[in-house]
């Protein structure tokens, strides 16, 4: 089983991660994750944290020459802004005086992570709830896209909507329509959305977007999206329907929803599924290139909680962004009075680096799903438990059935 703990603050001194249970001996080396995380920092609408973070991996252990030892590997980004913030988050007592934040901000955990932890400033809430947390998760979860790329599985994302300007784009009903090519490799869908500044699939779309993002920033408001992520090269056989935990879908759905201001996420069809007949659902097994397959892909590449070897599909929805410029009401906690929300600084929109969040986390619970299947304490051993299971695997279904 792989596990990955992540700690630190949003302007604490650093972030760190303990990744643990990959075999040894494959390869990665830092440049591969600074690579996901400055992918991560991009995108037009980010706030002023972009431009004072540069993030960047320091690898503490597990990694010799360029390879994985099998030990547990640690992992430390450094935050920047830390020298502006010394004194608020200071480890002792500070020997300033600092104000209480007392005003909490409506759709944050202000509120809630106070009332929980019995805090007497939100301050205490926020930082750990900001999503600079995911700046570690990036590089933790790049230990498992490196992995599964070990075995040709590949993820990839772009932006459907932000604000509710759709994409015109056609690929995210090519994907369902099954109508990819015989080597449809994932990963071309962020290598062109990384091209947009709003990770979009088409520059027209790219114009709309941002001219309804330039809309709310001068309102002072903040938008929310879609985005599609899709992996690539799966094998027939990841997870269970003998558990509720054991099933993919299950714990892809928790991986994306834990991204923070994520609040919707299907698989496949999704919700469409609800409005239609099954005859529109379904897809057809057929047999192609002496393999069976599936005539389309509305499943999203699982089926009873196991992936069924097509392109798995994820669609997220990411809620506005808390902080408003022109605040909505709330409480001061202090007084009990009706106020202004307060501001923090923060983005306008952050769709584009949630896509490459998301990707980051279905990629950890790919990684995991197939170690449970295949295991193995070296890549070595992997491989060769991996090889055998997929070898004439169909073959051996129709056999089994001959009998």
């Amino acid at each position: 089983m792989i596990r990955y703990l992540t700690a630190g603050e949003s302007h604490g001194k650093s972030l760190t991660a303990i990744v643990d249970g990959f075999p040894s001996n494959f390869k990665i080396d830092k440049k591969y994750i600074d690579f996901h995380l400055k992918r991560r920092q991009a995108g037009y609408g980010r706030g002023g944290r972009m431009k004072i973070e540069s993030d960047e991996v320091d690898i503490l252990s597990g990694i010799h020459f360029g390879k994985t030892l099998g030990s547990p590997i640690s992992l430390l980004i450094k935050n920047l802004d830390w020298e502006n913030w010394t004194d608020k988050m200071s480890v002792e007592k500070s020997k300033v005086k600092i104000d209480k934040i007392t005003i909490p901000r409506p759709g944050h955990a202000d509120l809630v992570g106070t009332s929980k932890y019995n805090f007497d400033d939100i301050r205490n809430s926020i930082e750990r709830s900001s999503a600079r947390e995911t700046a570690i998760r990036v590089a933790a979860c790049s230990i498992a896209r490196k992995f599964l790329e070990e075995f040709g599985i590949l993820v990839g994302s772009y932006v459907e909507s932000i604000g509710g300007v759709y994409s015109s784009s056609e690929i995210t009903n090519d994907l369902f329509k099954n109508k990819l090519k015989k080597n449809f490799n994932a990963w071309v869908l962020s290598e062109k959305a990384d091209k947009s500044q709003v990770r979009v699939l088409t520059k027209n779309d790219e114009e709309k977007i941002i001219k309804k993002i330039k809309s709310a920033k001068k309102k002072g408001d903040t938008l929310g999206g879609t985005f599609i992520v899709v992996a690539s090269g799966l094998p027939v056989g990841l997870g269970s329907f003998m558990q509720h935990d054991k099933k993919l879908d299950a714990e892809i759905a928790q991986s994306v929803m834990s991204i923070q201001a994520v609040k919707g996420v299907e698989i496949g069809y999704g919700f469409n599924s609800a409005d239609t007949f099954g005859s529109n659902v379904h897809d057809e097994i057929i047999i192609k290139n002496k393999k069976l397959t599936r005539k389309t892909n509305k499943a999203g590449g699982i089926e009873g909680g196991i992936s069924t070897g097509l392109p798995i599909i994820i669609r997220g929805a990411m809620k506005p962004i808390s902080t408003l410029m022109t605040p909505i009401k709330s409480v001061d906690l202090k007084t009990l009075k009706s106020v202004d929300a307060r501001r923090e600084r923060s983005d306008f929109v952050a769709v584009p680096a949630c896509s490459v969040i998301a990707e980051s986390v279905l990629a950890w619970s790919l990684a995991k799903f197939f170690l449970l299947k295949f295991g193995g304490d070296s890549i070595e051993e992997t491989k060769s438990n991996y090889i055998n299971y997929t070898k004439n695997l169909n073959s051996r279904i129709t056999r089994n059935f001959k009998k």
